[in-house]
């Protein structure tokens, strides 16, 4: 199987289980991230929830892809990981259903994002809370690692979003 070249030509699952294909998120800025429910970093849910709601509206969406390939930060399923980022953090930015992101069984959209924007020890992801930011034509140009929080990558992300 192909992997697309292009970002926009992705589709992944909706938490809810309903097939999502990325161009419905084109001429938007993107910040993929792997999340985690029960991890020292998933506070982060409340600093990307801030930057959705401030952005939103500015071409800015947040796509979280939940994952449980680090110390099984996110063993639920995805009906209680979608109640659980409602209700301690108010999540209205899409989730998706649970992913890998390294290995094998990586999903397409990480393995495109790995090899378009490798990490500062290679391609592997090494934790939770990674992102990823996508421009407005689908193009991947930054990476950010887990410890940068999402009020670090605000400035940033603002050079990014969609001349109105």
């Amino acid at each position: 199987m192909n992997t697309p070249s292009h970002f926009h030509n992705f589709s992944a699952l909706a938490i809810d289980g309903k097939e999502i294909k990325m161009n419905l998120f084109e001429g938007k800025t993107i910040l993929v991230v792997n999340t985690a429910s029960k991890c020292g970093l998933t506070p982060q849910f409340e600093g990307l929830e801030k930057l959705h709601r401030k952005y939103r509206d500015k071409g800015l969406i947040i796509l979280g892809f939940p994952c449980n390939q680090f110390a099984n930060q996110d063993p639920d399923d995805e009906h209680e990981i979608a109640e659980f980022c409602q209700i301690n953090y108010g999540v209205t930015f899409p989730m998706f259903a649970k992913v890998e992101v390294n290995g094998p069984d990586a999903h397409p959209i990480f393995k495109y994002l790995k090899k378009e924007l490798p990490g500062l020890f290679g391609s592997k992801i090494k934790w939770n809370f990674t992102k990823f930011l996508i421009d407005a034509k689908g193009r991947p140009v930054k990476r950010f690692s887990p410890a940068t929080t999402p009020e670090k990558i605000e400035s940033y992300l603002q050079k990014y979003l969609p001349s109105k």
